[in-house]
């Protein structure tokens, strides 16, 4: 087998194409997170603490020469996304078990001593 056709074939398995769709998502909604950082958290929630600092931007809070308010927007961020995917991880939980009590569990099928045995319980009895 050629290293073009391994290649191929590692490549269009299942996994990778799932994280690589991943990646992209997760690109995607960091991209969603910053805007609602930027645009709604911060004007909403810290302008009041902006100002009292006397500045326009989180990325300009800095204490001495350390500047820390792009650290605080990125844990801010952080902990937007973590709640994000324990809900979301929740209610995937949440569906399976509701999901897992509707289906009824299988009745065992008797073992083949356990039909030799009610064979021979039937014949007796007749």
């Amino acid at each position: 087998m050629g290293f073009l056709s391994e290649f191929k074939e590692f490549a269009m398995k299942g996994n990778v194409i799932d994280l690589a769709i991943g990646v992209v998502i997760g690109g995607a909604f960091g991209k969603i997170v910053s805007s609602l950082i930027d645009d709604v958290i911060t004007p909403l929630i810290l302008t009041p603490a902006l100002k009292a600092a006397n500045l326009s931007n989180i990325a300009d809070l800095k204490m001495g020469a350390v500047k820390y308010g792009n650290f605080l927007s990125n844990v801010i961020s952080f902990i937007i996304v973590a709640l994000v995917l324990f809900v979301i991880i929740k209610g995937i939980n949440a569906s399976k078990k509701k999901k897992e009590e509707a289906t009824p569990a299988a009745v065992p099928e008797p073992s083949s001593t356990d039909k030799l045995l009610m064979e021979i319980r039937d014949s007796l009895k007749k």
